[in-house]
């Protein structure tokens, strides 16, 4: 797993030796980044579900202001902290569960990156929860295998306007309705 362009592109980051995280492929992070690449510069960026902050660090890497990285495992939130050092990056790395950090939360964010352990209901527990966080020009992109039902419509008027499918996953893009 590595960082694919930006200040950082090309640099490795550390993974989990138990498999307890499923990275994002190279290719995946490739077209989700290409997908947003306008919005990347100065962003205020959510990872939620963080596993590696692989997510985020790549948005850092290529311009974001600032991130948080969100997750429940304390190994995930140390892995993160130790691939932000490894970048020379920072961010904010918050280990706590993710639906208790939404219902606290009190910044916005332009872009958010939901990547949570596949099959158990994650997203859709949380996802109306994050458009409450969201600035209204914002995106969340969400990882999820392609069988799994998500919503079409989210709180606060955000709507499923895109779906790209990569092999057994797909990444759906929720924006504002215009």
């Amino acid at each position: 797993m590595r960082v694919i362009s930006g200040t950082c592109g090309g640099r490795k980051l550390l993974t989990p030796a138990d498999n307890t995280v499923r990275p994002t492929t190279d290719k995946v992070k490739e077209a989700l980044f290409s997908s947003i690449q306008f919005e990347v510069q100065q962003a205020v960026v959510l990872d939620l579900f963080s596993g590696s902050g692989q997510l985020g660090i790549e948005a850092l890497s290529r311009g974001a202001k600032e991130a948080v990285f969100v997750d429940s495992s304390r190994q995930s939130a140390a892995l993160t902290r130790k691939n932000l050092a490894l970048c020379s990056l920072e961010g904010e790395v918050v280990c706590a569960d993710a639906q208790h950090f939404l219902e606290r939360c009190s910044r916005r964010f332009d872009i958010a990156f939901l990547d949570p352990p596949y099959r158990i209901g994650l997203l859709q527990q949380v996802l109306p929860a994050v458009s409450r966080v969201m600035q209204d020009s914002g995106v969340i992109i969400a990882e999820c295998p392609q069988e799994e039902a998500t919503p079409e419509v989210l709180e606060n008027g955000f709507v499923k306007a895109k779906t790209k499918k990569y092999g057994s996953m797909r990444l759906n893009f929720y924006r504002k309705e215009k």
